[in-house]
């Protein structure tokens, strides 16, 4: 922030003070990896004021530990002669820390109904309080489940008897291993390395090996031309943006599920968008700058080589949305170049973002801006943490377990290789992004402005292909959904089973995939979205044919394939994919 001597009001302390406090904020944010202490503490103050003036709320949670203490003794002097006996609670369908059938043997099956019957009472416990506001709510009860989490008999030797048995059948050989791949982690962390088989996933080499080549860079981008693997193709080419919280290749992994590597299979012209790896130089990219030296500029550099008027545009997470923020200022401005619109794992409307809502706030955001100011960009590192966080039982505590005490080291692939090479994300964008979509929510709303005029949604009449997964902890399926109640448009929408990365690589084949897809025509009436599950046809199988016949339907005849590149349109080839950005460090 720039101080004038000039302006009303000028004390010549404001600038110190200001460095003084990102300073501070900043050394803070290191400290709690991004996370805000006020936030925390202003949640759990709300609750346990709360709860200290409900009286009966504090009534019925000692009647509900009282009944569970019964249920529990119960169940104990019903399983003492029967091994059979029905439990007094199951696990949630996604828990499976408990399946060993060794955890149903006595104690560990006392263990683990207690540790069950003590989750429940503290999501009672912290949820249904009169008075606390909804986000405090969320807020306590994420926090009393990661406190539980740390807690569970899965993550300590004397009350887990699958870790036991383990270390018997291995002499304790599983320890030592473990405290080996420990030290070998730590090592890797610390110069900044890959883990433990992720070198053998090489972009350019193993991954990221459809050929292509690098038809335009600017700051911003490289632009990925894929060649043609059929004598015709489509009229109408598919440019594809990618989330630059990420590097594109995920939609290129290996051969055998290249999303890529299919799309050209079924006869188009495929342009990709690989994003430059900001640094500190570039602290002041904004979300506009995505969408003008990014979407726009690609979209030019398309219709110039392929000669089309009209183009399948192709949105991946960060990158849908920033997709629909193009097209609906396209649509405002006349601009009817995109034929169809698809949006993977994409929001638009951020009201409700699932549980990755909880570190979004005022705070939390003073906390992250004064974190970027020191170095300019959000690290990687820092982002994954906190999806680590969302899915600490999957990505933290188990993985603990099964590496570090168990010994075993899950086999590295190339979905787990892609995720370890992390990008950043520049200052101005992602506090930009955070404030004006996470928090006030502005492009579902109408507030959001594009070259000083605001944008809508309901502008957007190119039909839209909208893919939800099941399991998504980042752009839950709801939450995306959502795009029904802000266009009139057609909208075909896909629920796919699978999580936000795997379950958009869900090539034709692999093993138990299976969706659900039902289309609203244009200006149809916009059903609840479990409204929508209730009716949509369930299909076994990949959602990506799905896709290719909706494509073709919307696409013209096919003909000869574009040159590569368009030198004298100023899109020369200037090497092979994947291109030079794709490698930043």
């Amino acid at each position: 922030m720039t101080y004038d001597s000039r302006k009303p009001g000028y004390d010549p302390l404001d600038g110190i003070a200001d460095s003084i406090d990102q300073a501070a904020g900043a050394m803070i944010a290191q400290a709690t990896h991004g996370l805000s202490p006020a936030t925390m503490f202003l949640a759990s103050a709300d609750w346990a004021l709360h709860l200290a003036s409900s009286p009966g709320k504090q009534m019925q949670l000692a009647a509900k530990m009282g009944r569970k203490y019964l249920r529990l003794f119960d169940y104990m002097g019903r399983s003492a002669g029967n091994p059979d006996a029905a439990p007094a609670i199951e696990p949630l369908p996604q828990d499976r820390r408990f399946s060993d059938p060794a955890w149903q043997k006595p104690p560990f099956n006392f263990l683990t109904q207690a540790f069950l019957l003590n989750q429940q009472w503290w999501h009672a416990a912290t949820t249904g309080i009169g008075g606390v506001s909804k986000a405090h709510e969320a807020q306590t009860a994420f926090a009393a489940r990661q406190i539980l989490d740390m807690f569970a008999p899965t993550n300590f030797l004397a009350t887990n008897p699958v870790l036991q048995r383990k270390i018997v059948e291995t002499g304790g050989k599983c320890l030592m291993d473990g405290m080996n791949h420990m030290a070998q982690d730590m090592q890797r962390q610390a110069r900044g390395e890959p883990p433990v088989g992720a070198e053998a996933f090489r972009v350019g080499e193993t991954v990221a090996t459809t050929p292509g080549k690098v038809v335009w860079r600017n700051h911003l981008i490289e632009l990925i031309q894929y060649a043609p693997t059929t004598e015709q193709v489509r009229p109408e080419p598919i440019l594809i943006m990618p989330a630059w919280i990420m590097k594109y290749y995920i939609l290129d992994l290996s051969p055998e599920n290249s999303l890529v590597r299919w799309l050209t299979g079924q006869g188009y012209t495929v342009f990709m968008i690989s994003w430059h790896n900001p640094n500190s130089e570039d602290r002041n990219l904004d979300l506009d700058a995505y969408r003008r030296l990014g979407a726009m500029a690609a979209l030019d550099a398309v219709g110039a080589i392929t000669g089309s008027a009209k183009i399948h545009g192709v949105g991946y997470c960060l990158g849908g949305t920033l997709l629909a923020i193009a097209a609906a200022a396209m649509a405002r401005d006349g601009d009817e170049r995109l034929a169809s619109i698809t949006l993977l794992a994409a929001q638009t409307e951020f009201s409700e973002p699932g549980e990755l809502g909880l570190f979004i706030d005022e705070s939390q955001l003073a906390m992250l801006k004064n974190l970027m100011s020191t170095r300019g960009y959000l690290d990687s590192a820092q982002m994954g943490g906190a999806f680590q966080i969302l899915r600490s039982n999957d990505l933290v505590w188990s993985q603990i377990l099964q590496t570090y005490l168990m010994g075993e080291r899950p086999r590295m692939n190339d979905l787990m290789a892609w995720n370890a090479d992390g990008t950043r994300m520049p200052h101005a964008m992602h506090s930009e992004y955070l404030t004006r979509l996470f928090l006030n929510d502005e492009l579902a709303e109408g507030k959001f402005a594009v070259d000083g005029r605001t944008i809508a949604l309901s502008a957007i009449r190119a039909p839209l292909f909208v893919v939800g997964t099941e399991r998504d902890h980042v752009a839950p399926w709801r939450s995306v959904h959502k795009i029904h109640l802000l266009t009139g448009a057609e909208t075909t929408f896909v629920l796919t089973s699978g999580g936000h990365n795997a379950g958009i690589v869900s090539e034709p084949g692999h093993a138990k995939r299976r969706y659900h897809v039902l289309t609203r025509e244009a200006d149809g009436a916009a059903l609840a979205p479990d409204e929508w599950f209730a009716i949509a046809p369930h299909k076994e199988g990949s959602w990506w044919p799905e896709w290719g016949h909706w494509l073709d339907a919307r696409s013209g005849e096919p003909q000869p394939p574009p040159s590569m590149g368009a030198p004298d349109k100023g899109y020369p080839t200037l090497g092979d994919a994947p291109g030079l950005y794709v490698l930043e460090k």
